[in-house]
This record gives C-alpha cells, sequence and structure tokens, in this order.
C-alpha cells in the first residue's frame, strides 16, 4: 500500500502528490515531489509516526530559503502551516511563544512597531522562524541564537520533547540539539529590551540589504559560509576570518554564468536563477567556484545552503 494511503484520513493535513515544488524554493529550483501540509501538532504527530512505522525518512521545508531542492525528491516533503494569530503580536511582550512556521518578516516587522531590540538581527531574512533557528541565521548585526529561551521539538516517534537552550545550543550558521528525524514545532523568543532606535536600525539595514545584496532576485541566500581559522591564513586575503564574497569578488567571479545560473554582479556570495536552472547547475557552479578559490587562496568554502536527501 502506498504511504499516502495509510495517512490521506488524518485530520488537518493536506497532501499534493506529485506537487512542482518550484514555486516552494526561493532559488526558484526545478523540482517535483509529494508535498504533505500540516495545520496542527497533532497531524504532524500523527504523520511522523506512520512514515517511522514504515522507516521512511522524510523532508521539512520551510520558506524554501537555504535549501538546494533535487529535481525530484522520492522522500515525503513536509511543510509546516501552523496557525497563527497575528493579534498575538498586537504588544510588545517579555517573551514570545511563537509556531515554529511564523514568518520573520512577520516578527521583523513588530520589532519595527515596537522598537524591540536584538530581533534586528534577522533583518531581512526570508525565512521561517523554525528554519531560522535550525540553520543559526543571522546577518552582520547577530543571530537568532542569541534570542532563543526555549524550543519545542517533534520526535521522529511523534513524540514533543522540550529544551531549554544552553551556551553550547548554537554555533556558526548551525544548531547543535536537534537530532536526526526531528521536527522544530515552537519556540520560546526573549529581547534585549524596548528602544525607539531600533525601529529607525532595521529600517536602515533593511535599506542597506536592498542595496547591497540581490533580494529581489531568486537566490537561496549566501551559498559559502565564512572561512574562519584559529591560524592567520597565508593567502592574498590574509586574515582570520575569510569573508567568501569578498574573496569571490577579488578573483573576478561576480556576474560569472552557468546555463542559467549567474554569481550575483551585485553580491559575490549569492548565486542567482534567471532562467530553468536546477540543483545540478548549483552544483555545477559551485564546484567551479570552489576549485578557484581553493587554488587562488588555498581555501575550501564549506557550503551554507543544504541540499535534502532524496
Amino acid at each position: 500500500m502506498k504511504i499516502i494511503n495509510k495517512v490521506k484520513d488524518i485530520n488537518d493535513l493536506k497532501i499534493y502528490e506529485d506537487q512542482d515544488l518550484t514555486k516552494f524554493s526561493t532559488m526558484r529550483l526545478k523540482s517535483v515531489g509529494d508535498l504533505y501540509v500540516v495545520s496542527t501538532v497533532e497531524a504532524l504527530s500523527s504523520l511522523l509516526k506512520v512514515f517511522t512505522k514504515n522507516n521512511l525518512s522524510y523532508n521539512i521545508l520551510g520558506w524554501g530559503a537555504n535549501q538546494l531542492l533535487p529535481v525530484k525528491i522520492n522522500n515525503p516533503v513536509i511543510k509546516l502551516d501552523f496557525k497563527f494569530d497575528k493579534n498575538y503580536l498586537s504588544i510588545a511582550r517579555n517573551e514570545y511563544v511563537l509556531p515554529a512556521s511564523v514568518s520573520l518578516a512577520v516578527l521583523s516587522s513588530h520589532a519595527t512597531k515596537n522598537g524591540i531590540s536584538g530581533w534586528e538581527v534577522f533583518t531581512g531574512i526570508p525565512a521561517s522562524l523554525g528554519g531560522a533557528i535550525f540553520m543559526n541565521a543571522g546577518t552582520n548585526l547577530g543571530e537568532i541564537g542569541e534570542l532563543v529561551k526555549s524550543v519545542k521539538i517533534m520526535t521522529k516517534n511523534g513524540d514533543i520533547r522540550e529544551h531549554v537552550i544552553e551556551e553550547s545550543d548554537f554555533s556558526y550558521r548551525k544548531n547543535n540539539f536537534l537530532r536526526e528525524g526531528e521536527i522544530l514545532i515552537e519556540a520560546t523568543l526573549t529581547h534585549k529590551g524596548i528602544d525607539p532606535s531600533i525601529t529607525e536600525k532595521i529600517k536602515s539595514y533593511l535599506a542597506l540589504r536592498n542595496k547591497t545584496q540581490p533580494l529581489k532576485e531568486f537566490t537561496c541566500g549566501c551559498i559559502f559560509k565564512n572561512y574562519v581559522s584559529n591560524e592567520n591564513l597565508k593567502s592574498k586575503i590574509g586574515m582570520k576570518t575569510c569573508r567568501a564574497g569578498q574573496a569571490i569578488d577579488i578573483i573576478g567571479l561576480k556576474g560569472f554564468k552557468t546555463n542559467s545560473l549567474r554569481v550575483s554582479p551585485k553580491h559575490a556570495n549569492f548565486m542567482e536563477n534567471f532562467g530553468n536552472s536546477s540543483v545540478e547547475d548549483v552544483n555545477e557552479l559551485i564546484t567551479k567556484v570552489n576549485k578557484v578559490l581553493e587554488w587562488q587562496f588555498g581555501i575550501k568554502f564549506e557550503t551554507e545552503v543544504k541540499i535534502p536527501k532524496g
């Protein structure tokens, strides 16, 4: 029996078989797969119990940012669509209990209106709260991990566990507490007080991002992690933290193309899909850029984007 037939009667679950997932990726990569949209925690629990009982792996899809979707995804793709009453954000609070599927854009709007200090760190990041916490997303202003007090996690067996965040739970573009098959379903966020100047800071930083990054193009955010070494790098950059975008810019690869994909002329650590690119095109361009970087600076950059399992 097909797995879809085993879960089709679960309440608050919508199933889209052989769904075109292109629009579910901020990079708009060609992709097809079976999409399972859950609108309640109970539905997610029931779904994971069936998947785990049948030894079936699955992928979790947030806003499709920071992900390179394969052309054909054979495993089920889960998307959270938990209900959220925006009236909850009608006032400033000491801390916020939020579903993982809430948009960072909604939270940034609240921070701008109320001067929520600390929340400026995720200004302009196109992601859900859960996706941002998963990768400890951040900007030049800081990382979201600084604001997370606790989380609720759904295990692959459909159980809920709560985790209070500790100092070691986040590192650069990574969380260190989610286990394989677990899905973040809720988070409690704190802040650093109310500061009226935050409103202008967020607006100014968003304007800067729009000016310096291709936010209106089809990208998946930064491709490479910045390279950090404990020793001085003996390279043409000559600093302990080697910024990927700066390194790519120095070697003159801005605008370099592979098929309908190019290194952004605006910010070299972004790749823009201006046609019908696939994950193979992205991997090809990543490989080419990384080879030149390694040849030029002796550094091989680690990718920041993730590729879901088949």
